[in-house]
């Protein structure tokens, strides 16, 4: 009986899975995955959960509010059944620039030959197509480049009367009706919610959507406008996609809640080649703010046909686990590829290796900041605790987020259990790097807290009597403020005794 290549390589992956050692079950590194065609049964999302994902991402770009809301009530459902929270996320579409129609329903464009955008609604044609958005003729200059389908096509603009760009091509090739339009290097005057954003922001108050993340981020007043029409509680997350938010970097991350790399929009408006640099560059900047990230687009491309991921693939997640990102994001991979629950659990395999790599935390643990706050000295002190004593809990109360974000950014080599009373905060940690969040009911007194961690902590690790577990907190309780308390206290039946 003879075996097409697929099943061989299935094979072997899984002989390797059986036959590799041991490792430490418990990702540090976080998994998003998009929901879509490929996805969207009870069935499936509870594989992608029980495979490894911790944050769900719904693409408003795509499928409707039926889809969405019955996908979040399964996602909630498949939550309450299991001890481990789960997060979603709604990406929203934003002001997608895109030419018009033609009369044939595609051209073909020739290196050298002149094309106009115009405001005229007319079919297009070989010399001409309309572009529907007025407001941004007054802000392209000669000498401008415009890309079109993803930058398969280059123009070069050589005059533009207010109503009409005129450009010479600079790379031709098919291009059919409304394709996308970039503009790199120049600050749009676009609204960064449009009105089906609205809607759609509405119906996430509703299914109770945790992080939101928005497109065409230019600078941080971008993130200002969003956050008047959001329900206080969901938390931001910046799209990192255009040459303008990267200029604009700093003060992006300070205003956003969590930040993605969407290196797909990025790679079309910047060289390609600058990408690896950008990536870590903003990985680090995350890291020193303490801000989630997110590495984001055709992390495993290959598995949307494929059984088994290129090698590079493997390697470029890797890449993430190393630069210490916080999470690896998935899109068309399990939203509409042949093998969704098998990508994630490959994408998982890697991140566990990767992250049993000896040097990853030697990696990552790397401080570049120039930080003398009492939060930052604790974090050192606990980075060494761990180091020393070999302890592999690290328990951090927070309401907010805040102390289990302080713990998390210093990627201690060890497992972060965040007690919080606060079950939004709980599903907000699914981002975090090395963080599980334990719901527990409000705390007054350090006392309280050690008594909590005696008696559950067992809930979501190892523990045996005498075990040693490191307590981060901000004292006093309930009272915003940063983390000042390191805690050492060993696990015994009745009793925790101080050391």
């Amino acid at each position: 009986m003879a075996f097409s290549h697929a099943t061989i390589a299935i094979v072997l992956w899984l002989k390797a899975l059986q036959d590799r050692v041991v490792l430490d079950s418990f990702k540090k590194t976080k998994i998003v995955a998009t929901l879509g065609p490929a996805s969207s049964t009870t069935s499936v999302i509870r594989d992608l959960y029980n495979a490894g994902v911790n944050v769900f991402r719904l693409n408003f770009s795509h499928g409707n509010h039926e889809t969405h809301k019955k996908n979040a009530s399964i996602i909630r459902s498949i939550e309450q059944e299991s001890s481990r929270y789960v997060a979603i996320m709604m990406d929203l579409q934003g002001p997608k620039i895109r030419i018009g129609v033609f009369e044939d329903g595609q051209i073909s464009l020739r290196n050298g030959s002149k094309f106009t955008l115009d405001n005229n609604s007319d079919f297009g044609n070989s010399m001409r197509v309309t572009l529907p958005h007025p407001e941004i003729f007054r802000f392209i200059e000669a000498g401008a480049e415009i890309l079109l389908d993803d930058g398969k096509i280059k123009l070069l603009v050589t005059d533009n009367n207010g109503d009409r760009i005129e450009t010479k091509v600079i790379t031709g090739g098919i291009l059919s009706n409304k394709k996308g339009v970039n503009f790199p290097n120049v600050l749009l005057p676009i609204e960064v919610l449009t009105e089906k954003d609205k809607k759609d922001i509405r119906l996430a108050e509703i299914i109770g959507v945790d992080y939101v993340a928005v497109s065409f981020i230019q600078k941080q007043e971008d993130i200002q406008h969003v956050r008047k029409f959001l329900d206080n509680e969901m938390k931001i997350i910046a799209k990192i996609e255009k040459p303008e938010a990267v200029q604009n970097l700093d003060s992006i991350v300070e205003e956003a809640d969590a930040i993605m790399i969407a290196r797909g929009d990025l790679g079309v408006e910047m060289p390609v080649e600058m990408i690896p640099c950008i990536q870590r560059k903003i990985v680090e900047k995350c890291r020193q703010s303490k801000k989630p990230v997110i590495v984001a687009t055709q992390m495993m491309e290959s598995m949307i046909q494929n059984p088994v991921p290129t090698r590079a693939e493997v390697s470029d997640v890797a890449t993430a686990v190393y630069q210490g990102a916080d999470a690896v994001m998935l899109s068309a991979e399990s939203a509409s590829g042949k093998f969704p629950v098998e990508t994630v659990k490959i994408m998982s395999d890697v991140i566990i290796h990767t992250e049993n790599d000896i040097d990853t935390f030697q990696r990552q643990q790397q401080d570049k900041t120039e930080n003398h706050s009492v939060d930052h000295a604790i974090t050192i002190a606990l980075n060494r605790a761990v180091k020393i004593s070999g302890i592999k809990t690290i328990v951090a109360f927070t309401e907010s987020g805040r102390t289990s974000m302080d713990v998390s950014q210093s990627r201690p080599n060890a497992n972060i259990i965040a007690l919080t009373p606060n079950i939004r905060t709980a599903r907000e940690m699914c981002l975090v790097w090395g963080t599980q969040a334990m719901l527990i009911e409000d705390l007054y007194s350090f006392t309280q807290m050690t008594q909590v961690v005696q008696t559950r902590i067992s809930e979501f690790c190892k523990v045996e009597n005498n075990d040693k577990v490191i307590i981060v907190a901000g004292v006093p309780f309930r009272r915003s403020g940063r983390t000042n308390i390191l805690h050492i206290c060993e696990i015994e039946k009745d009793q925790i005794v101080n050391d």
